[in-house]
């Protein structure tokens, strides 16, 4: 849970800046891969990050413009990655301007639930991680490259000429 708005600040431009270089090597062609018949396409589960920045914040009250769950995922991945980083920018930016620290103490419905705004904060950067660890391996998958998001991918070991290091 956040106490204090700038430790949200923080965390939330550290990952969404690792989103963001996810997002930004996925393919037109790369959207319509899924793990199995009857999952989530890659394009679909970076839509859903996207969409969720809007959807689960407005639940606290927070007011700022994004995508609406009735819009459909993108046929081009360099539109969803343009709406990511609109949507999360002005989520932050409503963050900072509409509460204070005292604001993540108060508590909102949240699925049937009460969250307090900290923990609604928390759950939304973890939903990020989860979201995109599902997404890189489907990235793999697909052949593309996959970002560093946490230390070096097995491409980077390579290109600084060591071995990736065992499992």
């Amino acid at each position: 849970m956040y106490k204090h708005i700038e430790d949200f600040v923080a965390a939330w431009q550290f990952e969404t800046a690792a989103t963001l270089r996810t997002l930004e090597l996925l393919t037109d062609e790369s959207l319509s891969r899924q793990i199995t018949d009857g999952h989530r396409t890659l394009g679909r589960i970076a839509w859903h990050l996207t969409q969720t920045l809007h959807e689960m914040p407005s639940r606290t009250g927070l007011s700022f413009v994004g995508p609406g769950e009735e819009e459909a995922v993108p046929t081009s991945a360099a539109e969803i990655a343009a709406v990511y980083k609109r949507t999360s920018q002005a989520m932050l930016d409503a963050v900072q301007s509409q509460w204070t620290d005292a604001n993540l103490l108060e508590t909102s419905d949240m699925y049937g639930d009460q969250w307090p705004n900290g923990v609604t904060l928390d759950a939304l950067v973890k939903h990020e991680i989860h979201h995109r660890g599902q997404m890189t391996v489907l990235m793999r998958q697909a052949g593309l490259r996959v970002p560093d998001l946490y230390g070096p991918t097995k491409e980077q070991w390579a290109e600084f000429g060591a071995p990736a290091p065992a499992i």
